[in-house]
């Protein structure tokens, strides 16, 4: 039987990363951090000053970047972007306010779609994003899709960024969750959506190794 995709759709926020990392470890798969590319490309086009809304200029610059994912969950997962470690500086509030601008591009998500295929393809792997069960890896053999409440969601984000030093409102983490939901469920392209296979698992009261253990027992039950 071919490689295992174990594709996790869901909202920012939802805890998708953080369960896709300890789920790849759980089940000894790789990992790949599709959140991590958007962000990267953004960054980059934010030094460099490209426009955005320039469609044309992203998707020539998106096919003229480097990207490399090194290390695994449990030593540590490092972004290179054309050969910088960016791993911390793609999760600043700065970044994450203005990945949709390219996550809604046509012809830059061409092309980061065809890099996570052919990362996906040859191997067993846990990828995370908002339409990977249903645009990237339709026939995934094991879809889920994790939720949780917005109130929770803007929690733990706010957390996060409190953890690192960032000091931000909680009620403007709420607004930024708020304003991605909307961004993410309407945008034209890639839109966030529930595939019709995909097991759906709330996290707003369950623990993260809760929802790695309800995800690997459900994985290891259809593979026997």
């Amino acid at each position: 039987m071919g490689a295992s995709v174990v594709a996790i759709d869901g909202p920012a926020g939802a805890g998708k990363s953080t369960v896709a990392k300890r789920l790849a470890v759980r089940l000894n798969f790789s990992y790949l951090d599709t959140g991590a590319m958007y962000r990267s490309v953004t960054l980059k086009a934010m030094r460099q000053g490209v426009p955005l809304d320039n469609e044309d200029a992203l998707a020539h610059m998106a096919k003229n970047t480097r990207l490399d994912l090194r290390g695994n969950p449990q030593s540590g997962l490092k972004v290179f972007l054309d050969g910088e470690d960016v791993s911390d500086e793609i999760r600043t509030p700065e970044v994450t306010n203005q990945t949709f601008y390219i996550a809604r591009a046509p012809k830059v998500r061409a092309v980061m779609v065809e890099l996570q295929r052919a990362i996906g393809s040859g191997t067993d792997v846990v990828i995370e994003g908002r339409d990977i069960g249903t645009v990237v890896f339709p026939e995934a053999r094991f879809k889920f899709y994790l939720d949780a409440s917005v109130e929770e969601r803007a929690e733990r984000r706010f957390k996060e960024f409190r953890e690192k030093g960032k000091e931000i409102a909680l009620a403007q983490v709420i607004e930024d969750v708020r304003k991605r939901d909307e961004t993410d469920f309407n945008r034209s392209v890639g839109p966030l959506r529930k595939a019709e296979d995909a097991v759906v698992i709330d996290s707003t009261r369950m623990s993260i190794d809760e929802v790695v253990e309800a995800m690997a027992r459900h994985v290891e039950k259809q593979k026997n």
